[in-house]
């Protein structure tokens, strides 16, 4: 079975209102393991960036430039996709809504809402009343994004797929283990008794020097508003 983890950068919230998507990061699973193969695109979305939007992913203006227009791009990213792998998405309806209108602003096919596997709604389910940020479901299953310092599609879908791998249950989601005897009783441990467990050591991050000396001159230039420094 294959599966598309995948996330998105806008200029902002609504496509209706001019908006526009600026990145696209998306890894491949095959029977939910990752297989190696991502994509991953900057766009130049032909509008100047908020302020509001470039304090979240720090994809401004001048870096974004010389990048490709969607319509460039669209119909690589529809050939990475496929035609009908499920795309696991975190608040898939945002995603969804400015993948479908990029595609259509294109003149490319659009994408069926039903193949969106929305890990929101699956975490909601899961743990009704609590977070269901990817940060706080990062903290509850002990999976490290101390590297996650902005919003990137490419990091996000990464981060998405540990998640999402977790919600299903585990890295073996269907693995069945054998009765086994404790204090004369049997028990086994099923999909459905099973509980996550936080990682007993932290994964190391991911981040260079020189990607962490980035991120801070990126940070000073944003000035004491920026919440980073809050």
């Amino acid at each position: 079975m294959r599966e598309i983890c995948l996330d998105t950068e806008t200029t902002g919230f609504e496509p209706s209102e001019g908006h526009r998507i600026v990145e696209i990061g998306a890894l491949e699973l095959d029977n939910h393991v990752p297989t190696g193969r991502t994509y991953h695109q900057y766009i130049n979305p032909e509008r100047s960036m908020p302020t509001e939007a470039f304090q979240v992913h720090g994809l401004g203006d001048d870096f974004l430039r010389d990048k490709p227009v969607f319509a460039r791009i669209g119909q690589e990213f529809l050939d990475f996709i496929g035609p009908d792998a499920k795309l696991v998405i975190h608040n898939a309806a945002f995603d969804m809504k400015f993948l479908n209108a990029e595609l259509g602003w294109a003149g490319l096919p659009s994408i069926a809402n039903d193949r969106a596997v929305d890990t929101l709604t699956m975490a909601r389910r899961k743990f009704p009343g609590s977070p269901a940020t990817l940060d706080a479901l990062c903290r509850r299953f002990g999976i490290d994004n101390s590297h996650r310092t902005l919003h990137g599609a490419l990091l996000d879908s990464e981060i998405l797929a540990e998640v999402y791998l977790e919600l299903l249950g585990g890295r073996q989601p269907v693995f069945g283990l054998a009765p086994v005897q404790k204090a004369a009783k049997a028990a086994v441990v099923t999909e459905d008794n099973w509980r996550p467990r936080p990682r007993p050591v932290p994964l190391p991050s991911r981040l260079t020097e020189a990607e962490k000396a980035a991120h801070e001159a990126l940070i000073a230039r944003l000035g004491d508003g920026a919440i980073w420094k809050r």
